[in-house]
Parts: C-alpha cells; structure tokens; sequence
C-alpha cells in the first residue's frame, strides 16, 4: 500500500504543478520581456511604437495652452512671396525688414530661423567693381562714384549693420555624414572646458550650414536648427546642445532664452551614477540637466542624457500671433504689435520646405517649434523624462504586474475583466496626472500592455484549463456517468475528483435470472452478443435516469446514483431506472425472440444509505465504485426478487426516502450478515 501511494505521487505532484505553470509562467515571462524593454536592456519595436502612439495621443489631449503672446512669429508666408517676390529675397529687403521689426515695432529679441550663408550680388555691386578694376579703372568719376554708391549696393554689409545695432540670435544647420559639408561660420562655442567625456554624450555632428561671416560676427549669438526625427518620421523632441568636432553649440532656442535672461552663463549638471546598470556597460557622465545662471533670474532645465527634451507643444499650429512679413515691411500692422515681445522670422510657405512631421499634424511650421521651445524655457514648464524615469517604470511593473498574477487566477472572467478595465483606468489617471500636474512623462505603453496581455493570458490559459479539465473529466468519469453529467461537472471540474469519501447514495443490483441455464442453451458467440445487447440496453436507461455505471459483474449491472454529480433525488431516481429496465425488457426480448434467443427475466435490488464512493483498487487495476454495507444489502435484495416474485425490491432507507412514492411492503426478512430483520418493498410504477 506505501508502495502504490508512493508511485502516484509523482503523477499528483505534475497535474498540481502544470496549472501552476500554466497559470504564472507565461505571465512571468511577459512581465520579465516588458521589464528588460523599460530598463533599455532590450528593444521591443511594437512597445516602442505603442510609446510613440499614445505620447503622442497624451500631447494633442494636452496641447489646449491659449495663445503665447509674448512670442511673435513675423512669416514669410505665401502671401508675402506673391507680394515681394520669390525667396530669398536680397539682403537690402531683409535690412528693411529687421529695422522695421525692431525700430518701428519696438521688438524685444529677434530670433532667424533662416540661413543666410551665400553673399547677395543682386545689387550688382560685383559687376561695378569689376568695370572699375577693369576697363573703366582709370575713370576717377566712375571710381569716386561707385565708392559713394557702395554702402547702398552692399546689401550684406546693410544688414550686417542693421544686426549689429539690434538684439539679434542667427539660426545655422547641422549636417554628418558621407556628404556633409561646411559652409559660412559658426557662432562662438560654449562650454568650453567641458570634458571629452560629457561632450561625447551630445550628438555629434560633422559638418555645418552657417551664415556668412559677416552677418555671424554682427550677431549676438547664433542657434542650431535641427531637431532629432523619430523612426517613423515624427519629431517630438529637441536637443538643445549639439558636439561639433568636440565643440558644444546651443539652440536657437536656447541661445534666445541665454539672451533674454541676461546673457546667462549655462552649465550642465551630471547625475552622481546611472540609476541602474546600463546594457552596454559603458562608463560615461549622463547629463541630468542645465542650469541657466542670468542676470534677470536662474533657470535649471532637466535633460535627457544627450541634453534632449521634449517638444513642449502649447497648441495646435497658430498658438502663437502670426504677422506676414509683407504686412511688417509695408507697416500695415498697428504699432503695439510687435512691442516688448520676443520675435521668430520664419517661413510657412510649403515651398521653403520648413515643416515637419509633429504629435500635432504632418505639416507643422518649424518657426513654430522653435517658439513652443521658447516659451516653455522661459517659463520653466518643460515636460520632464529624467535619466531615473526607467527605474519608476519597471517599479510600477513589478507593483501591477505582481497584484495582477495573484489577483487574476483567483476570480471569475467577470471579475477578471472588471479588474482589467479598473487597473488600465487607474494606470491611465496616474499617468495623466503626472503629466498635467508634475511636468513628468512616465512610459505607459509597457504598462498597458502588460495589464492586457496577463488579462489575456488567463484567459486563454483559464480556457485551456478548462478544456483541459473537461477531457480529465471525460477519462476519468466518461466510462462511468452520461455526457450530460460529464458536461454539467465540466461547469466547475474542480469540485469533482475520485478520491474517496463517505455519501449517502442509492445503489441498484440488475441480475439475470437463470443466466447459467441460458448459457447452455447458446453457442459462445451468440451468448455474448446477446449480453453485449443486454447490457448495452440498461446501460443506456441508468444513464438516461442520471445514474453512475459502476461495474458489469458477469450478468450482473451496479450502478449508483448521488455521485460524482450530487443528487438530493437519488433514491427516486434509482427507482425510476429500475422500473424503466424492466419496463425496457420486453422490447429486448422481442429483438431477442426474432433472433431466435431466449427472453431474458431480470430482478432488482435497490439500496439507499451512507457508502464510501472513489476511486479503489489495486496498484495494477482501479475502479470507481461504492463500498460498505449499504451496498451489500442491497445486493441481498436483488436476489431476494425471485422469491417473492418481483421486478424491483427496494430496502426501508430507500422507501422512506421516496416520500410519498406508492409502495407494496413485501415482508421483513433477515438477510446473511445482519441479525436484525429489514424490511422491504416493492415500488409501483406512478
């Protein structure tokens, strides 16, 4: 016997783990995948869409800022190109443009998100001065004339002097790769005494677009204009220092906030250590922020490791007042338009090619990112992604993901779902409140993937397991009970095992009468057929009455009723089945009687009280049967029936539980094993 419990433990021990398994590996496993994508140990493209699509979901939901009018954008749009011509205009209209935005506006800072990097010879200037070293280099008048004229013909040299007399910020490009170039001159450097290491964190760039030198030493300070474009082709966010051969420029945006607040000194400000192990192992400075120290006020603006934010968009296109350059130029805008305020000249034309893909459209003016920048440097509300936002999400992982996998196994798919949809909820309205209410993007995508996929998962899981429950119901009870109880016990397979235990239940005794006579009187072939016949004939009455087949015994059928599906009527059900097989053998013997065999007489015993039902046996063969004394009376009954000439005998625990069932009291009698006489009765068909 400890031998035989022995070998079946391991099989118990591998059906109790596989649920296990089945239930928290996949979980674990999607949670593992997710967190090694928060933390940058691996990259998950699909996440990193999702990431992109709902940031940028979040930034149209938030874009609802009124208008900025502090910054105006003077735009050279398709209005001003029919009025003045096609771009670029010459420089003698640019000076024009600029004096008037400043002298007759009264504007504050003058930002040009415009690159004027070839000289203009549209005065013809060039030609004059080679008639003068040429054929005409003896003629003084022409000489005297031309020196006199060249301040009014040196358009690059007119608008120099009109930037050097105003607050003005150039704009230049940054370029790399196989065909970059460089052209015009670049600003003054900051940061000078960086170390390598901490520039090497900045993107790097190879060549440069800058304006002619002239115009750039005039200048207070000049601004990259490029911007970091995602994979499918959005910009959503900015850098604001860039490395160009080991040398730290600004951005336009930044260089206009370092002049509005009072030429400030800018410094960056170095985590102490990565906040966690970084997949390549690398040993170099991360950027935390940068610090702004001006005159007028201080500034610290946090950063991503390549000093990079996010695009801080306060609206869709027009959040800030747009003038036409045409209108500027002509003085057609009233005088306080322009006065005191900050001013970005820029271009909308499509032509001129000056938009980007955007959070907020396909064909989002690039002035006007620029002057989304701007603003929310001056007013320090920058969306923060700091070097730390990994670790917050792979807590906030660890803490959903963890109360998912205990929560979920536990409830109902009702339940489940309705957990699902309050946890996607809660996610949601901490996100968007860190968002509107501490300035920080946290990742969601990870988060909401995950919530979905254990959701997912147990359900699939839950599914096959039920599956899986219904087919071990099917094996271990198929051959016993009718599909229906075996469908109505896949309901809930749990509840359901073969262990024994002690119930109270009927059980019925079915024995031919005069079998061993019958079986001399047929060859070997034909008795088994007729009692394959036979038996299947009862076989299908106890299931149609909900019975449990228990075992053929030569002639003989036991079945009970009560388990594994319980039953408050099984004393009447067993009842109705025993009359039902002897109602249903006279069709038998007629299908008998045309094959030539003999008719079959039945007699049955029924029995209803406490027995021990389960799964019994021996180590080599097992069954699902009833034991105990219950059941051998009720086998002493069935044999009883021949004597006193009835169909179906049933003992006293059997009568008093069919209530109000007619009955014939046969006798009392004392049966081999008990001393005590029983009595018994005979049912009668309602």
């Amino acid at each position: 016997m400890l031998k035989s419990s022995f070998a079946r433990r391991p099989g118990e021990f591998r059906r109790a783990l596989t649920p296990f398994l089945l239930r928290y590996l996949p979980g674990l496993l999607l949670l593992g995948v997710l967190l090694g994508n928060s933390l940058h140990y691996v990259e998950i493209a699909p996440v990193s869409r999702l990431e992109a699509v709902l940031y940028d979901a979040r930034v149209r939901f938030f874009a609802q800022a009124p208008v900025d009018e502090r910054i105006a954008i003077v735009d050279i749009d398709e209005a001003s190109l029919a009025e003045l011509g096609r771009w670029p205009w010459n420089r003698a209209r640019l000076a024009d443009l600029v004096e008037r935005i400043f002298a007759d506006y009264g504007a504050l800072l003058l930002g040009m998100d415009v690159i004027l990097a070839e000289p203009d010879e549209s005065s013809g200037l060039a030609s004059l001065q080679a008639l003068a070293s040429g054929p005409l280099r003896g003629n003084g008048g022409f000489v005297a004339a031309l020196e006199g004229l060249r301040p009014t013909l040196d358009y690059d040299a007119r608008l120099a002097d009109v930037i050097r007399r105003h607050a003005v910020i150039l704009g230049f490009h940054l370029s790399s790769g196989a065909a970059a170039a460089s052209s015009g001159a670049l600003p003054a450097p900051v940061l000078a005494d960086l170390a390598p290491a901490a520039v090497a964190s900045l993107s790097r760039w190879t060549g440069y677009g800058g304006n002619l030198p002239l115009l750039q030493q005039a200048a207070m300070g000049a601004g990259f204009l490029n911007a970091p474009v995602a994979g499918d082709g959005v910009t959503r966010r900015a850098w604001l220092l860039a490395n160009y051969q080991g040398q730290v420029y600004p951005a336009l945006s930044l260089a206009m906030a370092q002049a509005l607040l009072g030429n400030a000194t800018l410094k960056l400000q170095f985590a102490d250590q990565p906040p966690w192990p970084s997949a390549g192992g690398e040993d170099r400075p991360v950027i935390e922020a940068l610090t702004l120290l001006g005159a007028r006020r201080s500034l610290r603006i946090v950063t991503d490791g390549q000093a990079g934010v996010l695009l801080p968009f306060r609206g869709a296109e027009g959040s800030f007042p747009y003038y036409s350059a045409a209108d500027v130029l002509a003085a057609r805008l009233p005088a306080d338009r322009l006065r005191g305020r900050v001013v970005l000249l820029g271009t909308t034309a499509p032509g001129l090619f000056d938009q980007r893909v955007t959070p907020l459209g396909e064909a989002y003016p690039g002035v006007e990112a620029h002057a989304n920048l701007l603003s929310a440097l001056l007013d320090d509300r920058l969306l923060q992604s700091p070097a730390w936002t990994p670790v917050v999400a792979a807590a906030l992982l660890l803490i959903v993901g963890g109360g998912l996998l205990f929560a979920l196994p536990r409830l109902s798919p009702l339940w489940a779902g309705g957990l699902t949809m309050a946890t996607l909820l809660l996610v949601l309205l901490i996100n968007l409140a860190a968002w509107a209410f501490a300035q920080l993007l946290l990742p969601i995508a990870a988060l909401l993937l995950l919530v979905a996929g254990l959701f997912t998962l147990q359900l699939f899981v839950g599914y096959f397991l039920e599956q899986r429950g219904k087919r071990r119901l099917a094996q271990l009870f198929g051959q016993y009970v009718p599909p229906e109880l075996v469908e109505e016990m896949s309901r809930d397979p749990q509840h359901y095992s073969m262990a024994g235990r002690s119930a109270e239940l009927s059980v019925l005794f079915a024995d031919v009468r005069g079998f061993t006579t019958l079986a001399e009187t047929l060859p070997p072939g034909e008795l088994a057929q007729l009692m394959n016949d036979y038996l299947s004939a009862m076989t299908d009455v106890i299931r149609a009455h909900r019975g449990t087949l228990d075992k053929y015994i030569g002639d003989a059928v036991v079945a009970f009723w009560g388990a594994p599906v319980a039953d408050a009527q099984h004393a009447q059900h067993a009842v109705a089945a025993g009359l039902a097989m002897q109602a249903a053998l006279p069709l038998v013997n007629q299908e008998f009687a045309a094959r030539g065999w003999p008719a079959l007489r039945i007699g049955i015993g029924i029995n209803s009280g406490s027995m021990v039902v389960g799964d019994m046996g021996s180590r080599h063969r097992r069954a699902y049967t009833v034991l105990g004394d219950a059941v051998n009376l009720a086998s002493r009954l069935q044999a009883l029936s021949g004597d006193y000439g009835a169909g179906v005998i049933i003992g006293e625990a059997t009568r008093r539980a069919l209530g109000d069932w007619p009955c014939r009291e046969l006798d009392r009698v004392t049966v081999r094993g008990r001393t005590a006489p029983v009595a018994i009765h005979e049912p009668l068909a309602g």
